[in-house]
Parts: C-alpha cells; sequence; structure tokens
C-alpha cells in the first residue's frame, strides 16, 4: 500500500500514456493546424519518421561529426559470430563494449558486455542490426536538448541534465537484496535486478561502496535526472550549434553524451555523443524529481510549439508531411518490435 501512495504522489513514475493524457489536446490542435495527423514528421528531414520512434542509430550515427561520438559499428545478427569478432579487433576495440538495438529505445537490450562470451550470446539473440560501441567509461552522462530553426546557425538549447545512474549505497551491514528492497526506485524492479546481479545479490555491499544496480542513463531504468537548466549559456549553446550544423539538418532533439566535466562541455572537449534523439525526444529535465507536474506539461507543451513551427517551415521547403497511414503502419511496426526486444531484455543477464 506504502508503495502504491508514493507512485501515485511521485508523477514521474507514471507512464507515458497517463502523464500526457492531459495535454494530448494541444497535440491535437497542433496537428489539426498543420492538417497532417503527423505534423512533426518534416522537422528533421534526415531521420526516417523525423527521429520520433522506430528510427535506426546508424542512421543518425552517419550523419554526425566523425569527431563527436565514439568508435561505433553496425552488426548484423546475421552474420557468422567470427566475422562480428574480426570487425571488433579491426576496429581496435576491447571488453568492456557497449552494445544496443539499431532501432531500440528506453534502454531495451542496452548491455554492458565484458567478454566473448557474453558477445556470443547476445549476437545469437538479439534478433535485429544491433551497434557495438567502445565503452566510454569516464565522465558524466548528460542530455542536452537542442532546438534550430531551418536557414538559422543559431539555436537554443532548452534543456541540460546529468544523469545518476540506478545505484545503492553499502553500509557494510546489509546485502545488495536489502538495499534494493529500501531504495525508492529500484524496489519497484527487484525481480529483473535480482536476475541481473544474481551473483552478488546476497552479498553485503561494504560501507560506502557505491553499487551500480544499471549503467543505462533512462527514465525507465531508473535513472535520476538532475536539471542542469541554470548552466545554459551562450557558450553552451555554440557548441551544439556547431554540432547541429555539421549534421546538416538535425533542428529538433535531444543529445545523449558522455563529458568529463560540465567545464569541458561547454568547451566542446572530451565530447563523446552516445545518441541523438529526433521529435519523439522526451523532455527529459522535466523529470527532474523537483519539477511540480503542472510546470512539466507547460514545459512540454512549449516544445510541441517548436515541433509544429520547424515542421510547418520545413513543409513549406518542400518536405513533405507523412500520410496518416504510412505514420500508423510505421509506429504499429515499431511498437510491435520494441514489445518484442522487451522479452528478449528479460531473457538474459
Amino acid at each position: 500500500m506504502k508503495g502504491f501512495f508514493q507512485k501515485i504522489f511521485n508523477w514521474e513514475r507514471w507512464s507515458y500514456d497517463v502523464i500526457y493524457l492531459p495535454i494530448d489536446i494541444f497535440w491535437l490542435w497542433y496537428a489539426i493546424r498543420a492538417r497532417h495527423f503527423w505534423y512533426f514528421t518534416p522537422v528533421n528531414p534526415t531521420l526516417i519518421f523525423a527521429g520520433f520512434e522506430g528510427g535506426s542509430k546508424k542512421e543518425m550515427y552517419d550523419q554526425l561529426p566523425k569527431w563527436s561520438y565514439p568508435v561505433t559499428l553496425s552488426i548484423n545478427p546475421a552474420n557468422d559470430f567470427d566475422s562480428v569478432i574480426s570487425a571488433l579487433q579491426e576496429a581496435g576495440l576491447n571488453y568492456p563494449v557497449v552494445v544496443k538495438p539499431d532501432s531500440g529505445m528506453a534502454g531495451v537490450l542496452f548491455r554492458i558486455i565484458k567478454n566473448k562470451e557474453e558477445l556470443k550470446l547476445y549476437h545469437s539473440v538479439v534478433g535485429e542490426i544491433y551497434v557495438l560501441q567502445k565503452c566510454v567509461d569516464s565522465g558524466l552522462e548528460y542530455s542536452v536538448f537542442h532546438i534550430r530553426y531551418p536557414g538559422e546557425t543559431k539555436g537554443i538549447i532548452t534543456g541540460l541534465i546529468v544523469k545518476d545512474y540506478l545505484h545503492v549505497i553499502g553500509d557494510g551491514s546489509k546485502t545488495l537484496s536489502a538495499l534494493v528492497a529500501e531504495h525508492r526506485v529500484a524496489s519497484y524492479k527487484a525481480k529483473g535486478l535480482q536476475k541481473k546481479h544474481a551473483a552478488s545479490w546476497n552479498r553485503i555491499i561494504s560501507s560506502g561502496e557505491k553499487y551500480l544496480l544499471n549503467a543505462a542513463g533512462n527514465h525507465n531504468t531508473g535513472a535520476k535526472f538532475v536539471n542542469l537548466n541554470h548552466e545554459i549559456d551562450q557558450q553552451l549553446c555554440d557548441v551544439f550549434d556547431r554540432i547541429s550544423n555539421e549534421a546538416g539538418q538535425f533542428y529538433f532533439g535531444r543529445y545523449d553524451l558522455k563529458c568529463t566535466s560540465l567545464e569541458d562541455l561547454k568547451n566542446g572537449k572530451n565530447i563523446d555523443i552516445l545518441e541523438f534523439n529526433g521529435a519523439g525526444a522526451a523532455i527529459t529535465h522535466v523529470f527532474d524529481r523537483n519539477m511540480s507536474y503542472g510546470s512539466a506539461m507547460k514545459e512540454i507543451v512549449r516544445h510541441w510549439r517548436h515541433l509544429y513551427r520547424i515542421g510547418k517551415i520545413n513543409h513549406k521547403n518542400g518536405v513533405p508531411y507523412w500520410s496518416f497511414w504510412k505514420g500508423y503502419r510505421f509506429m504499429q511496426k515499431a511498437k510491435k518490435n520494441f514489445k518484442r526486444m522487451s522479452a528478449i531484455d528479460k531473457t538474459i543477464p
């Protein structure tokens, strides 16, 4: 019962369908004004479905400046596993490496692979093209929401957060299972975490030890988002204006990246972009646990207004809107694939 009321009063833990329900009318309003249900589809013209959902990570990496992201390979699971090892070696990659489905989202089937055996298992079950990437284990993970209008070289940053991955702190007397049971967020994920951390589940965690439960910086994996919007300045904007302009036609979306410090980020140094999420990118700074639900909804609607305006401009410049049925079929296919991946995700450590 206590857990039920905690979930009720902590809106950031509600399902996305419930969170967005009161403001869906604004989404419909912009669709009516655009005279197209998928009014966002012209926003990022070089990303399928504008990067709203079900897009390709390879498509995104191919457009980012080469200097801005870690060594990344695209792997087809139909290929012989020996060819994967050869590709890994030729790229100069060593374990651990990161793997994630090419069309993945929400941290599903994201794994940090520590050895050949784990990679072979992943290769055999993932069932679609996947990304194999250098594991960037230094620095912090940030998200930067950047918006730029077509025809302009200067944009704005509307959101900046740093991510605190799901973890517990040992006290020298409690087992990992006990610490998880007491944790505000981890307790709701105990079943999956027990499978993932079976070898350490009954181990007493040393006093002061930070035990990482999930290295994926996603909301649904339990990562905590800390709003740093007060740190947004022109220096930071200049960095992402440069990246956005080099990418070409990335007008609206969120960069998830690793960087050694906020100072380095503002100076454009030691940046490793992990992903660019387009029109469907969650406005992550609203999920700071100190933001009220009402303020969060206003902020989301503000971003939808940008979506509408950019889409309208690009459409006037010749970028077509998707038809309702084309978008509907694409969404259904993406949802079906996400369901498939979610089922697989539960079967491997």
